[in-house]
């Protein structure tokens, strides 16, 4: 267990400041905002407050630095990039105890995302120098045609709450490697892990005004004058559909290039075929990691009617297994949520499904006291009118619902407005690459239950978004298409 020294000597030497610049310092209006450890309720530090003017002061900066970043080397780029990669790395222990306190998952879970978070910048420093565009002879042999690629121009990041290091490294590798300045506003609930990541990119040589972090508690009046200002050209953003859409809509007039990575609703199918075993230690990883709160994680369990018994008291058993505390504590495998609003709407999730039939078999009720936890919790037997089955739960709920054949189980997944990720377990490698096809997901697991990898295009179709991030698809969500016609 971290002590409170520890924990007081990090929290004092945490960067609370805005980064425009290349400086911290305080917001125009001088306010502050503060930054609760969901475990305890209790005040972390205060945070500058960013403004509006703030954010315009963070784009002047990006587009002043605009031109000489895009014409740095690659390999300067790439050997920049490696440097922030080590610097992540050689401060690790720093990166997961700050994240542990500002959102409450247990410290081996952060100290997992701080390799994970590292590896976009190792990535796309690999990617930086592979930037390729072609040269061809015109079909009718009128002239030359030549394709480069180029930076898109500043970009602005809104990263979420629930890996606070990963969802900013993941856009600002690419960014970075493809020669974009880029504005990062991190989630109001964890701004700690952000700043101590711009802190590490300054020491590691990112020039003054390449990259801004803006802590806010009010996103919309700080983001209105930048999708305002023809100057931005390209907006990424990982959270909720419904901010999403709004987003989009105020991007809109600015016709501004856009990644969305917005919610899921992952369907984990387990045939008859499947290794049950197997199958449960995987359910556990997809429905556990991070408390549950992941866009990626498993929401609706969908188990063939002959394994149901076997796989449900496997998961009981090892959802049973985890002990519930604060994240920076010995043997904590599960911390709190990060809010009681989130504790609330898990808590009704699981209300209005034993409400309407199914069966609670583990967990299921938030305990008294300080701290925003629920306890792993499995459902038996829900009935499809189920709220817990139609909307993304971010908690630690696992709702199993039994079917006969694979058609019925293809249509249960596919019963949703989201397709970020899907889960099948089988060991029938033709119905694997039926099932590839057949669910409407930007990404598809065959029996394993953790899909993310920096090498990985990772995304979704329909209401969980478009465009990639990470793989060698990642660095070109950052570069226009440039055609050039030679006589």
């Amino acid at each position: 267990m971290a002590s409170e020294q520890r924990v007081r000597e990090l929290l004092d030497r945490i960067p609370t400041g805005i980064f425009v610049g290349g400086q911290f310092r305080e917001s125009s209006s001088g306010a502050t905002f503060p930054v609760h450890n969901p475990a305890t309720g209790e005040v972390l530090v205060e945070v500058a407050d960013a403004t509006a003017e703030d954010s315009v002061a963070a784009l002047d900066a990006a587009v002043a630095a605009g031109p000489a970043w895009a014409a740095t080397a690659p390999r300067e780029r790439a050997e920049l990039l490696r440097a922030i990669y080590q610097g992540v790395i050689d401060a690790a222990d720093d990166f997961a105890l700050l994240m542990t306190l500002e959102m409450g998952k247990a410290l081996p879970e952060s100290v997992n995302e701080v390799r994970y978070g590292a590896e976009f910048f190792r990535w796309f420093s690999e990617e930086a120098v592979r930037i390729a565009g072609r040269w061809t002879e015109a079909p009718a042999g009128t002239g030359r045609i030549m394709v480069s690629k180029r930076p898109v121009g500043p970009s602005l990041a809104i990263t979420p709450w629930n890996f606070p290091l990963a969802m900013g490294t993941r856009k600002l590798g690419p960014a970075l490697a493809a020669g974009t300045t880029m504005l990062v506003k991190p989630a109001g609930l964890t701004p700690l892990t952000m700043l101590l990541l711009a802190e590490v990119m300054r020491d590691a040589g990112v020039p003054d005004g390449v990259f801004a972090v803006l802590p806010t508690s009010k996103s919309s009046e700080l983001t209105a004058p930048l999708f305002s200002d023809p100057r931005l050209r390209k907006l990424t953003f990982t959270g909720s559909t419904e901010i999403g859409r709004k987003l989009i809509e105020q991007s809109a007039p600015g016709v501004l290039r856009m990644s969305m990575e917005l919610g899921g609703n992952a369907p984990f199918v387990v045939f008859d075929d499947a290794d049950v075993s197997h199958a449960v230690e995987q359910a556990v990883l997809a429905k556990l990691r991070n408390g549950g709160q992941a866009c990626t994680a498993a929401n609706r369990f969908y188990v063939h009617e002959s394994v149901a018994a076997e796989f449900t008291e496997g998961l009981i058993a090892r959802f049973a297994e985890f002990r519930m505390g604060p994240g920076a504590e010995d043997g904590v495998t599960i911390g709190p949520l990060v809010s009681a609003e989130q504790q609330s709407i898990v808590s009704e999730l699981v209300q209005d499904a034993v409400a309407k039939g199914a069966s609670l078999r583990l967990g299921g009720v938030a305990p008294e006291g300080a701290g925003h936890f629920f306890p792993p919790t499995v459902l038996a037997d829900v009935p499809s009118d189920a709220r817990i089955l139609h909307e993304e739960v971010f908690g630690p709920v696992a709702p199993i619902v039994t079917f006969t054949d694979e058609d019925e189980a293809v249509a249960a997944a596919n019963d949703t407005e989201y397709g970020l990720v899907s889960y099948v377990f089988t060991t029938d490698l033709d119905r694997a690459l039926r099932l590839t096809d057949a669910l409407r997901t930007g990404m598809v697991g065959v029996n394993r239950g953790v899909i993310s990898d920096p090498a990985g295009p990772f995304g979704g179709v329909k209401a969980s978004g478009f465009g990639r991030e990470g793989g060698i698809e990642g660095i070109e969500e950052y570069l226009e298409t440039r055609y050039i016609a030679l006589q």
